[in-house]
């Protein structure tokens, strides 16, 4: 058996020039790999709402029949003058485009001269409005010249029924009317009868 096993060794030798062959290296041990957690669903964060403007509360201060409104576009004033008591003066918001006087529909802008208070409305798309008797027929005559539409809807109205309670919209929005607060169109709407002046300046 020994010269069995010499024979072998000598034909090993014989086979590779006498050079041992070298043996492999052992693999180093391997680590389990971390198993991620399961997926859930992890709700995004919203960002902060931006603050809205919350208006003061004022005390009603019309009590009497309004006799005349005047409208001060550059002054985002207007002043109603009542029978018996103080002028109430109330901050406004006017059309986008408030500068200059309304020509055509769509411009923005919000008209300017002496009108009267021709209709009430409580079921506008604003929490209530007093309607305008504009285009008067020079509006019509003017817009018929340069051949367009003159527009129409102008009204002193509050805020938009989609707007909560106590709150209002920001800067000159409307599309041509004059918007006020809740509080201050119920105010008007109470005690504005259909025939008022309304003379609104630049």
């Amino acid at each position: 058996m020994a010269a069995l096993g010499a024979v072998a060794l000598a034909g090993w030798f014989a086979w590779t020039g006498g050079i041992p062959l070298p043996l492999p290296l052992p693999l180093p041990p391997t680590l389990p790999l971390p198993v991620p957690p399961p997926a859930t669903n992890i709700p995004i964060p919203r960002p902060p709402r931006l603050p809205e403007i919350r208006i003061p509360q004022p005390a009603p201060a019309i009590t009497s029949p309004v006799e005349r409104i005047l409208v001060e576009k550059s002054a985002r004033r207007m002043t109603i003058f009542q029978r018996d008591g103080n002028p109430r003066v109330m901050s406004i918001a006017l059309g986008f485009a408030p500068e200059g006087d309304k020509v055509q529909q769509g411009d923005g802008k919000t008209p300017e001269g002496i009108f009267t208070v021709d209709r009430l409305n409580d079921r506008s798309s604003f929490t209530l409005s007093l309607g305008l008797d504009y285009p008067r027929p020079e509006d019509r005559a003017r817009a018929s010249a340069e051949g367009v539409d003159p527009g129409g809807d102008i009204m002193i109205h509050g805020q938009p029924n989609q707007v909560d309670e106590g709150f209002k919209v920001r800067g000159d929005w409307t599309a041509g009317c004059i918007a006020v607060t809740n509080p201050e169109i119920r105010e008007l709407f109470a005690h504005t009868p259909i025939g008022t002046e309304v003379e609104i300046r630049p």
